[in-house]
């Protein structure tokens, strides 16, 4: 117990500065162990018949861990990252391994059969599809030898999910604005990253002029409505984040005194969302929200350090206050957490 205490005290201090190859080694441990852990699993799927009855490692053999598909793929995606900014990350031949028997190119062709069912076209839009490309660019990014055959596994899932994105967004007449799941905003920041990684005009067009459609004409963003009950997302930030990517500085800036004109006043102030109970799969969600808010206000500070400087120490209380739930042993936030405790270290280094 004193142990446990003096570890979640040592995260909070560690993290406060950067994060550590202690931190790393142990919020990797937290993906490995569930990414070939089948049960309990949530499936979401839509039966058509009894002979669609089967267990998860036969329907998703690359994605089957970590409770749910989306889940899985931030798992991959956080030890990929891991991998990639840490030489000396310990038991990295095992977590390898379990990456290449995942992603082998047999496994993603089994994803692929799946999304191509009639009935599953809409299979984790966009969500999923976001952190799918997410993972991708992590892969291609990597100068790991172990990364580059795993990349061209995955891509022609990815090159599937980008026709997904580019049928499906024309025909989103009003945004989705929840906490959860279904945020149009973040489904398409990461869609974004890797069309400008990859240079793809057509793709970065498609985001862009539906991003512009759908928000470019939003003013004053309701921060007082966050958080709802089970958002692990900010509907606001996670707007802003989106139209931070696709806008020019200028427009950017002119867009955001409409949209948030608080967030311009040094003595904005924003309280963390608390947990009443970190066993409910969807109370934690809240931890993940702390997350959200975290990495786009690093975003704002970095991009924009004169104007929003006073923003990365609210970042940094959220980000702080929420990391004891990563290492708290609790399978219904820690499966995906620590990716979302990554995430906001990505944004703030």
């Amino acid at each position: 117990m004193k142990y446990s205490i003096f570890f979640v005290f040592m995260v909070g201090q560690l993290f406060s500065q950067e994060l550590t190859i202690d931190q790393a080694n142990h919020l990797a441990t937290l993906p490995v162990k569930c990414l070939q852990q089948e049960y309990p699993n949530k499936l979401n799927q839509l039966l058509l018949d009894e002979s669609e009855l089967k267990s998860p490692k036969e329907l998703h053999p690359a994605f089957y861990g970590c409770f749910d598909w989306h889940s899985s793929v931030h798992g991959h995606w956080s030890l990929v990252y891991l991998l990639n900014n840490f030489d000396d990350l310990n038991n990295k031949d095992e977590i390898i391994s379990k990456l290449q028997m995942n992603l082998s190119k047999e496994n993603i062709d089994f994803e692929i059969a799946y999304f191509n069912k009639n009935h599953e076209k809409s299979y984790e839009r966009t969500y999923g599809w976001n952190w799918l490309l997410k993972l991708q660019l992590e892969l291609e990014k990597s100068k790991l030898e172990f990364a580059k055959p795993l990349a061209e596994n995955l891509k022609p899932l990815t090159e599937l999910l980008i026709e997904r994105y580019s049928e499906f967004l024309p025909k989103l007449r009003y945004p989705i604005r929840v906490g959860t799941h279904s945020n149009t905003a973040f489904g398409l920041t990461y869609a974004w990253d890797y069309a400008m990684h990859t240079n793809n005009v057509a793709f970065q067009d498609v985001i862009k002029e539906n991003a512009l459609r759908m928000y470019a004409s939003d003013e004053n963003c309701p921060f007082s409505w966050e958080p709802s009950g089970t958002d692990f997302l900010s509907p606001c930030m996670e707007e802003i984040g989106l139209m931070q990517r696709v806008l020019s500085e200028k427009e950017f800036l002119t867009w955001m005194r409409k949209f948030a004109p608080n967030l311009f006043k040094n003595k904005f102030e924003w309280e963390t969302a608390k947990v009443s109970d970190r066993t409910d799969g969807h109370l934690v969600h809240l931890d993940g929200l702390n997350f959200s808010r975290a990495w786009n206000l690093y975003a704002l500070y970095n991009k924009y350090p004169r104007t929003f400087s006073h923003l990365k120490k609210i970042a940094d209380i959220h980000l702080q206050f929420s990391l004891p739930s990563v290492v708290d042993g609790n399978y219904e936030g820690e499966h995906w957490l620590a990716s979302f405790a990554l995430k906001a270290f990505e944004a703030k280094n």
